[in-house]
């Protein structure tokens, strides 16, 4: 099924999303030729109860001036987001909604399973929280961007697959089927010396799968040598300047809590590149 329904989850508070992440965003849409929906939630904070029992600090005026920040700031989001894919001949639409701040990431959650994939931009200050219920709470694909302006405008060049035979990387090769049939260069890197992979149902199997859609796959074996697999498949990713990196999240919610698999948890806090997680 190729994509074409994307949705742009953009935080507005504490701190807004850069506007470079927006206009990566949106370039990937135009690439895929997808429709993309942008939403930003105005956020009503939420006071700690040993601020509101002090009297040093007039609560009603800190929480009026913090929703009007965030008001702003979606509006400011949501304008420059409308500029941009309409300057880039994008068919867009925008959706803006009211929350507490420990709604809206469940609000994300639902837009995104009525899309079919989501995209939010990670800041190396974020507040996992919101990529984290989209990955695991949504059901579909979540391609988590690097906050930081990109390098250069985004072609589907070369797409790095991270594969242990898992489920959850069988789940995010199926649902990157559409990016993949795209790309000039697919490659499937296995992590060597972390766990046991039997060679029946490896790498080489899957490439024959992915063959009779009409790729022509490399595959790579890279060594540990002391890293966690999280900095392995990085610096391959960077080896072979993909553009992409497609891999399964590993990681359950407890209490609103995620308990992460390592290579999800470094990956997800400081993205080198874009990263299409499947859960």
């Amino acid at each position: 099924m190729a994509i074409k329904d994307v949705l742009l989850a953009l935080k507005s508070y504490p701190k807004p999303t850069e506007i470079a992440a927006i206009e990566h965003a949106i370039s990937i849409a135009s690439e895929l030729g997808s429709h993309i929906a942008a939403i930003a939630c105005e956020i009503h904070v939420e006071i700690p109860g040993s601020l509101i029992s002090s009297s040093l600090i007039n609560v009603p005026a800190l929480i009026a001036e913090e929703a009007h920040k965030s008001s702003k700031n979606a509006k400011d989001l949501l304008t420059a987001f409308e500029a941009t894919a309409d300057r880039q001949g994008v068919t867009f639409e925008t959706i803006r909604e009211r929350a507490l701040a420990s709604e809206a990431p469940d609000i994300f959650v639902e837009y995104a399973r009525l899309r079919d994939l989501t995209i939010i931009p990670v800041s190396e200050d974020h507040d996992q929280w919101h990529s984290e219920a989209i990955i695991f709470g949504s059901g579909k694909p979540t391609l988590v961007l690097p906050e930081r302006a990109a390098a250069r405008p985004f072609h589907q060049g070369t797409i790095v697959i991270a594969w242990d035979f898992s489920r959850a990387a069988a789940r995010a090769v199926a649902d990157s089927i559409p990016l993949l049939e795209r790309a000039r260069h697919v490659r499937i890197v296995t992590v060597m010396g972390e766990k046991p992979i039997d060679p029946k149902r490896s790498a080489e199997e899957l490439a024959k799968n992915l063959s009779r859609h009409g790729l022509e796959v490399e595959l790579d074996k890279v060594e540990s040598r002391g890293r966690t697999v999280g900095e392995a498949i990085e610096a391959h990713a960077k080896s072979c300047d993909a553009e992409m990196l497609v891999m399964g999240a590993y990681g359950h919610s407890r209490l609103r809590e995620f308990i992460l698999g390592g290579a999800t948890r470094s990956l997800l806090a400081k993205p080198p590149l874009p990263i299409l997680f499947s859960h």
